[in-house]
């Protein structure tokens, strides 16, 4: 059961950004105790687990950093925790490995989230991939550029344009400014003091969101990875730092502590693809877990699908025959406007999704899904337990 989620406002990653001067355990322990101070009644010496997702595990952002995390955030000593990496799934992973033992009736109350300080931790930082990779043709030598992964499903599908992939990023803006004006968003953040030349400050508010977005605009922007290229700055994620956490529990710990459910597990699958196109990740994952789950993408209503970019957000539209504009695909926009702190990212999904199940029982399942760097996706699929088949009938 998905009890309930948090994140920090998400920041621009480098020297101007509103978190340079906050340390990367720091914002996931800030999330942690406001998860846990919007949570009352769940008890602290009852949490078997804290798993936190790091890509870059290393600095402020290692040392086992789950059980480091619980220690800062306040946790009773006695519980325990861990750190994943999955890249971008790491907290979708967090999530998924701490249900997988709530169901095996191991866990009763968990924690699982990320964190990603992309400033202090650029991706790729300090790693040392085996030679064997290149030499024996195993990944491609860019394998862990992502733009050119994304330049390269541009290439493999030619209807899937930089004008599709423009246009959609352009809504993903609008559909955030949108939520944003509505305080859809809001509702899951959890504030965070910061400091800056100028002094000491708040953090609010996403940093990166660009609703003055226009066509016209985007059309001008260099590609970076490529010359003439389709991926810009514009179409795609930008490099940020956040955090992000969420309370898990099973039906049993829910009912005597008290906790109200926002979603209920119902499948999770990941899977492998090519490193090369690491975009596509997200088809096969989805297809595996709505199978698990024995249903269709017909039965899913609302599909919450992290943009890394654009086109790769299209090819799984595409795959599905899903309009780009479809109504059920991150109606309150997407990680193109709000950013995407690698492995905070998945309970991001979550939160928004939570937040929407609770606005329409017509909804009854819902999925979030993503990308995954060195090829691999990963999904989940959700039950709204505010279902109700006569608000659905009316819808």
């Amino acid at each position: 059961m998905f009890v309930d989620g948090v994140r920090t406002p998400f920041g621009k990653a480098g020297d101007k950004g509103m978190y340079w001067n906050t340390r990367a355990d720091d914002l996931v322990v800030k999330a942690i105790v406001g998860l846990l101070e919007r949570n009352p009644n769940a008890p602290k010496e009852q949490i078997d687990d804290v798993a936190i997702a790091a890509t870059t595990q290393t600095g402020d952002q290692g040392l086992t950093i789950g059980r480091s995390a619980a220690i800062l955030a306040g946790l009773p000593k006695s519980v325990p925790g861990f750190a994943i990496d999955r890249m971008c799934a790491g907290a979708m992973t967090s999530v998924a490995m701490l249900a997988g033992s709530i169901g095996f009736g191991q866990y009763r109350l968990a924690i699982g989230g990320g964190v990603e300080h992309m400033g202090h931790h650029p991706m790729g930082s300090g790693v040392d991939p085996n030679p064997r990779f290149v030499a024996e043709k195993m990944v491609s030598e860019d394998a862990l550029v992502m733009g050119a992964t994304a330049e390269r499903i541009h290439d493999r599908f030619p209807h899937l344009t930089k004008d599709r992939a423009d246009r959609y990023a352009m809504g993903s803006q609008q559909k955030t400014a949108a939520a944003y004006e509505a305080g859809k968003i809001q509702q899951d953040l959890v504030p965070v003091a910061i400091r800056s030349a100028e002094g000491w400050g708040l953090a609010t508010r996403d940093e990166v969101m660009r609703p003055e977005t226009t066509l016209e605009g985007l059309a001008t922007l260099k590609t970076p990875f490529r010359p003439h290229g389709r991926v810009t700055a514009g179409n795609a994620s930008g490099l940020n730092d956040g955090a992000t956490a969420a309370l898990l529990a099973s039906g049993d710990a829910a009912k005597e502590y008290g906790l109200d459910v926002k979603m209920k597990l119902v499948s999770y699958a990941f899977a492998g693809v090519d490193p090369a196109i690491m975009g596509i990740g997200p088809v096969p994952a989805t297809e595996k877990a709505l199978r698990l789950a024995g249903l269709k993408m017909s039965d899913i209503g609302i599909i919450e699908v992290n943009e890394a970019f654009a086109v790769q957000v299209l090819s799984l539209l595409d795959h599905y025959g899903i309009d780009d504009d479809d109504p059920r695909v991150n109606p309150w926009g997407g990680a193109i406007a709000v950013g995407h702190p690698l492995a905070s990212s998945g309970v991001r999904l979550m939160n928004q999704l939570a937040s929407q199940f609770a606005e329409r029982p017509d909804v009854r399942y819902g999925i979030t899904t993503m990308c995954v760097g060195l090829g691999q996706g990963g999904t989940m699929v959700w039950e709204n337990p505010n279902y109700s088949r006569k608000a659905a009938k009316k819808a």
